[in-house]
């Protein structure tokens, strides 16, 4: 019987009818890289999802059973995740307990009614049974399991590509907002956001459009947040009582005070600097350390990316392959301080065309295509082009060549069947992550398609992998003769090949429980293919050679650039914490990711050291990093082109738990010379401000 009673309650939000099959598409940059199938049938709905781009993506089948108000009863899924790794989830409610079990958990709890359950591996259509669920709720929010609020607002209701259609945002699901497009009947136009755009099946063509409003749509979002967590002065701030860092000789200095006006830095001078003059901002160090800017090498920029790093003490990146337009629009504003960011260096991103080809920056097939790349690149200023794993290896001479030519260095990965050793005497000047270096001497480079994820999984060989062998030696020679860096980003090889499901890893302990409740379950997951505990075992054997892999080219003068191929700014800090398990200092691991960085790029007589003349790009945080590098993962205040940030609102602002306080800041007093105070936001005074929303 109430079986039944529900069934007839699901029909109020989810209309009964004969069984219908509804199709979607997964589009990424113009281009189709998967589907989703949909089959309702009465209150049971069964989806299978499928994205191929890159070589990875998820492949799973849901099945789902819903109920009063259209929230599941149960939901089960069962297939591989991104990286090839297995997901079965479920998800049951029945006689006022839910229960649940997932990779990153197993939960049971007491409810009085069925509560929507959030999915650890979800697809576009969850998003939609969430909009569904919200729909129907008092408010259009209500609370989700394992915890938190989901929230649905809507947007606007418009025709799109002919179909009239409302547009609703979701948020309290994960770090980034979602987006859903439902049609006159409530059914799935579309799902879009940061994890790409699935549009209903014959409106591929429309899929950029849909792109483009998300990111307009998640663009206004971010200014006004950055608006709100910027403080500017009109006069000087002195950065009181502070031990600075200089990367020169890895010391810290006695107590001074740092003066900044706009974004240069103005004076350091010994001790707290005296009395405020009138007109001048202070801002109290407390004894703490005030270190320059750090830099993610391995980057790849989004809208919001910029908020997560200033709070992670990051002003400077290098976007390693983007969008092209959405770059070049992206750029300007983060100069201007409108989106608020750090300062991004460009390399531009040139895929050859198969059927594993990434779909960002050009895809090439042939060596006049390559050759009208690297000229649009170079005329924008690009710092680097860098060349990706479907590119044809007789093609990386000419185009390198050609890229030198006009000017700008040549990074990127080791392309299927090359090697290398020949794209270092090729011209690279740098190889994109210690994974695509080490497969040089883990694969047959005449065999083995790196274009797949086994460019990640086959890294499990590098447990039994001699570091004295001759490939080894000969490759580190070339590195050395040809003055070839590495950018490492170690922390994801990390990720990957630790992964363990319901297992915090040690990279995520110091921030995790902070995180939204989506975020924390999606990092406690299993990532690579394991059939039993000799592959447990072998992963964790080969990532510790890949940290004697770090140590070899420490010890050999080989730079290395500290990156990590994510946007969170949590994974630096832990790429700077796994320097210091390779072999450096946690002052030379300082050092390689502030001065020396800036010297990659050419632009150390401007930046990376804190002396009179040099931008104000600045990090404050308490403790001694010089002793303890886990120190950079609590900053207080960032300043970067004339703004100073706290850390404390950007996550606040962001729905992240803060980490710190912020530094106590005195305010200016008029100053008589020019007859009005210097201005800043209320809040840095103590008064009230609201950090919740955007």
């Amino acid at each position: 019987m109430k079986y039944f009673a529900w069934i007839a309650l699901a029909a109020i939000a989810w209309p009964a009818c004969a069984a219908t099959t509804e199709k979607m598409s997964v589009v990424s940059n113009g281009e189709t890289v998967g589907s989703v199938v949909a089959v309702t049938d009465g209150n049971h709905i069964a989806v299978d999802y499928r994205v191929d781009d890159n070589g990875r993506g998820p492949k799973h089948h849901e099945d789902i059973v819903l109920g009063q108000g259209g929230i599941p009863i149960s939901w089960r899924v069962s297939g591989t995740s991104m990286m090839g790794g297995p997901v079965q989830e479920t998800f049951s409610w029945a006689d006022g307990t839910a229960h649940w079990v997932s990779q990153a958990e197993e939960g049971t709890l007491a409810v009085g009614k069925s509560t929507l359950y959030i999915v650890n591996d979800d697809s576009p259509w969850a998003q939609y049974v969430y909009a569904r669920a919200a729909l129907a709720a008092p408010g259009h929010a209500l609370d989700v399991l394992p915890g938190g609020r989901l929230t649905l607002t809507r947007l606007f209701s418009r025709a799109f590509a002919g179909v009239p259609v409302t547009l609703y945002r979701i948020d309290g699901v994960d770090l980034h907002p979602g987006y859903v497009m439902l049609d006159k009947a409530n059914r799935l136009f579309a799902a879009f956001g940061q994890k790409g755009v699935a549009i209903r099946e014959g409106f591929e063509k429309r899929g950029d459009e849909l792109a483009a409003l998300g990111a307009q749509l998640d663009t206004d979002r971010v200014k006004a947040i950055s608006a709100r967590v910027a403080h500017r002065f009109d006069g000087p701030v002195r950065i009181r009582n502070v031990h600075v860092f200089d990367p020169l000789t890895g010391q810290r200095g006695p107590l001074s005070t740092v003066i900044v006006m706009r974004d240069v830095v103005s004076a350091v001078v010994p001790g707290d600097g005296g009395p405020v003059p009138d007109g001048e901002t202070a801002i109290e160090g407390g004894g703490g350390t005030l270190y320059p800017g750090l830099h993610d090498m391995h980057s790849h920029t989004t809208i919001d990316s910029g908020l997560f790093y200033l709070a992670a003490g990051v002003t400077s990146t290098r976007d390693m392959g983007n969008n092209n337009s959405f770059l070049q629009k992206l750029l300007p504003q983060l100069d201007s301080g409108e989106v608020a960011g750090p300062r991004v260096v460009p390399d531009g991103f040139i895929e050859g065309r198969s059927p594993y080809s990434a779909r960002d920056g050009f895809v090439i097939g042939s060596l006049d295509e390559g050759m009208n790349a690297v000229h649009w690149y170079a005329d924008r200023g690009y710092f680097q082009v860098k060349f990706y794993n479907s590119m044809k290896p007789d093609l990386i001479k000419p185009l390198a060549d050609e890229a030198k030519r006009l000017g700008m260095g040549v990074t990127g990965h080791v392309p299927a069947f090359d090697s290398p050793d020949r794209v270092i005497q090729e011209g690279y000047n740098t190889i994109a992550h210690i994974n695509q270096l080490m497969l040089g001497w883990l694969l047959d480079p005449e065999k083995d398609d790196t274009r797949t994820p086994l460019r990640l999984t086959a890294m499990v060989k590098a447990a039994d992998l001699d570091l004295g062998s001759a490939p080894v030696s000969r490759t580190v020679g070339l590195m050395r003769a040809y003055g070839v860096s590495l950018d490492t980003t170690t922390v994801i090889l990390e990720r990957l090949m630790l992964s363990r499901a319901r297992t915090t890893q040690a990279g995520d302990a110091d921030y995790l429980d902070h995180m939204p409740i989506s975020y924390q379950r999606y990092r406690k997951r299993t990532f690579v293919p394991l059939k039993g505990p000799a592959d447990d075992q072998a992963y964790v054997k080969a990532f510790d050679k890949v940290l004697e892999t770090m140590k070899l080219l420490h010890a050999n003068g080989i730079q290395m650039l500290p990156g990590t191929d994510d946007t969170t700014g949590f994974t630096l800090q832990r790429e700077l914490e796994l320097y210091t398990k390779g072999g450096l200092t946690p002052a030379e691991a300082l050092k390689a990711d502030t001065l020396d960085c800036e010297t990659y790029l050419g632009r150390s007589d401007r930046i990376g050291t804190i002396a009179k003349g040099k931008l104000a790009d600045l990090i404050l945080v308490a403790g001694d990093p010089t002793v303890d590098i886990n120190v950079v993962k609590r900053p207080r205040m960032v300043m970067r082109g004339g703004a100073v940030y706290f850390p404390s609102e950007i996550h606040a602002a962001l729905g992240i738990k803060p980490f710190v306080s912020s530094p106590e800041v005195i305010p200016a007093r008029p100053d008589p010379l020019k007859g009005s105070a210097a201005k800043g936001s209320g809040a840095m005074f103590g008064w009230p401000r609201d950090d919740d929303g955007d």
